[in-house]
């Protein structure tokens, strides 16, 4: 395969990379959102029949935990997925002479994603079972300790994101130029 091809399927790969990252991002956090909307709107008279009869309160809750484990497994998919586009990625750079910023780029962002993957992500799966379905007046121990590990991992995938930015425009002006 020619370099100019190889060079654009490493590019696509980038952008389905970042495109994931950010969609991701965005159905987690609508996720939650749209249970408050849902709620307060009313939109269906056998989804309001159904909140009358459980309640308000417990009907978020219950919709709450059914979105933080879409969430648990849209992340751990993520997660893996990211795996394999990366490798792609780095495996496509490698053959690319004049990219070598872009593929030490592409090695930190799968390091990132390893971190992630092996180290974090479990843990906020852990945690954040512990803290289905449990009062947060006062709020629980381990509400600290999820949300350190959620910062933690939304600061390494931002710039898991702002590396995967250079390493897409170092793709497409090769070094040397």
């Amino acid at each position: 395969m020619a370099v100019p091809a190889i060079r654009g399927w490493t590019v696509f790969c980038m952008g389905a990379w970042l495109m994931g990252t950010v969609c991701t991002a965005i159905v987690a956090t609508q996720n939650f959102y749209t249970i408050d909307r849902l709620l307060a709107a009313e939109p269906n008279p056998a989804f309001t029949a159904v909140v009358d009869k459980l309640g308000h309160s417990e009907t978020r809750e219950l919709l709450r935990y059914l979105s933080s484990e879409l969430n648990r497994l849209y992340f751990q998919y993520w997660n893996l997925a990211q795996l394999a586009i990366g490798i792609l990625a780095l495996w496509l750079a490698g053959k690319l002479p004049d990219a070598p910023r872009a593929k030490w780029g592409i090695v930190a962002m799968l390091a990132i994603v390893l971190f992630l993957t092996v180290l974090i992500t479990p843990q906020i799966l852990s945690v954040g079972r512990t803290l289905d379905f449990v009062p947060r007046d006062p709020p629980p121990a381990r509400l600290r300790t999820f949300g350190l590990l959620h910062a933690t991992y939304t600061v390494l995938d931002g710039i898991e994101l702002i590396v995967g930015i250079l390493v897409t425009i170092w793709l497409q002006k090769p070094e040397g130029e």
